[in-house]
């Protein structure tokens, strides 16, 4: 059984990641994101439209004001049908759009999320304990932490993916390469969660955006093989090209990759192609707004696609 990053990893997170290494090369997990206000909706979505349930499960904690599709007010909801879904048979992967950490919640999505780079002196103020933005930081992550937290004490195992597409210049926390960027960032929540909150029921899933124009390639945003269990890309517009990847798989050195976020979904023919994607994970309403009913079938029916239950 592989080891995950994590040497105080639980039984169950050692033994998902089993599962990933095991499917790697071979197989390919379907998997669909939901939204915070919609809780199951899309997953629900791709049943009716592939009479199959996805096998991996993905939601996000939000930012946003109470009732909005982003909402803070809905974390415990997410936490409770994690289990549900869990209990279900499905795979949870969690990630979190975090709010710029010179702010505080709720946020809109422009205004903060996506508002470019932090300015250099409070990235380096994040960066410095006992500051006013890192001790900010440090109570925004703690509350997340909280519940992940209850999934560890439930005995279920989590892909997380915290800061994803950094090497994108579009997320307060991307575009910042070198070790007193978007590293350091990863790396020290890594050290909150591990260390302080002993969330040992995570896999770590560095998730970059696939490189274009707008992102950069992988390799100067890595953090380290020390912290990270799976490698992962986001792929719009349809854009599967075969570096996409190669790239990621040279720089993975054995570890799996995986399809983050997806939005047209990709044919047989490409997985056949690129055959060591672990999961891909529909993006929310792509199921239903971008895509082809009858691709997402074909899709879904492939012999080489697993849905929940292995079938």
């Amino acid at each position: 059984m592989p080891s995950p990053v994590n040497l105080n990893a639980t039984l169950e997170a050692r033994e998902l990641l089993d599962t990933i290494y095991q499917v790697s090369g071979l197989r390919v997990l379907s998997g669909q994101h939901n939204t915070p206000r919609d809780m199951s909706f899309f997953s629900e979505e791709a049943h009716r439209i592939t009479g199959s349930y996805p096998s991996v499960w993905g939601q996000d904690f939000g930012f946003a004001k109470d009732g909005d599709m982003d909402g803070v007010n809905y974390r415990q909801a997410i936490v409770d049908e994690a289990k549900k879904q869990h209990k279900a048979g499905s795979i949870i992967t969690l990630m979190w759009h975090a709010v710029r950490p010179t702010e505080e919640e709720p946020v809109t999505f422009l205004d903060s999320i996506c508002a470019g780079q932090l300015a250099e002196a409070d990235w380096q103020e994040l960066l410095t304990p006992g500051s006013a933005t890192h001790t900010r930081w440090l109570d925004q992550v703690d509350l997340i932490a909280m519940f992940l937290g209850q999934l560890r004490d439930a005995s279920i195992p989590v892909l997380w993916r915290p800061y994803h597409e950094m090497n994108g210049n579009w997320f307060w926390w991307g575009g910042r390469e070198g070790n007193d960027g978007y590293t350091a960032l990863y790396r020290q929540l890594y050290d909150r969660f591990v260390t302080v909150h002993n969330l040992n029921n995570l896999i770590w899933v560095w998730n970059a955006n696939a490189p274009r124009g707008d992102a950069s390639g992988y390799a100067g945003f890595f953090p380290g093989y020390d912290v990270v269990d799976i490698l992962a890309a986001d792929v719009y517009a349809n854009d599967y090209r075969q570096s996409h990847h190669d790239d990621l798989r040279a720089l993975a050195n054995n570890r799996p990759i995986a399809l983050g976020e997806v939005g047209i979904v990709p044919t047989a023919e490409i997985l056949e192609a690129q055959p060591h994607w672990a999961w891909f994970m529909i993006w929310r309403t792509f199921i239903n707004d971008e895509n082809d009913p009858d691709a997402v079938r074909r899709l879904f029916a492939s012999p080489r696609v697993l849905s929940r239950g292995g079938e």
